[in-house]
């Protein structure tokens, strides 16, 4: 099987993209390819041309109408509690590996939080974004 491939955005760090590497996983940072500052739907191409899942902090990517989720490799939104400790941002990263070790991410949105991942799912009669 191919290793997960995932880009961490600018709001992440070395941490998180060292449990990343420790878990197998092909990662690529905002910061280390020079995109810093660079739009949302820039980064979001860039995934895409890529195949990689995005991971971030930014909430703006958890709105599945600017952002459909099967156009992409996946769109992981960490959701750490209010004012986290680095502990707990950590702890977000390590409940991310374990479900990306379980099941694909590949056309969803998941939003993660410290012990447990949520998956975007359109309701029955909704328009499929």
């Amino acid at each position: 099987m191919a290793p997960v491939r995932v880009k961490l955005d600018e709001n992440l760090g070395t941490c998180a993209a060292a449990l990343c590497r420790e878990a197998g996983f092909d990662v690529a940072t905002v910061h280390g390819q020079g995109l810093s500052g660079a739009s949302d739907r820039e980064l979001i191409k860039v995934c895409q041309s890529e195949n990689r899942c995005l991971v971030t902090l930014d909430l703006d990517f958890s709105n599945p109408f600017l952002f459909n989720p099967r156009e992409h490799a996946g769109i992981a939104v960490l959701r750490p509690p209010r004012n986290p400790a680095k502990d707990d941002l950590l702890a977000t990263v390590r409940t991310l590996v374990q479900a990306l070790r379980g099941d694909s991410i590949r056309g969803k949105l998941w939003s993660v939080q410290k012990a447990r991942v949520r998956e975007y799912l359109p309701r029955d009669g909704a328009p499929d974004v």
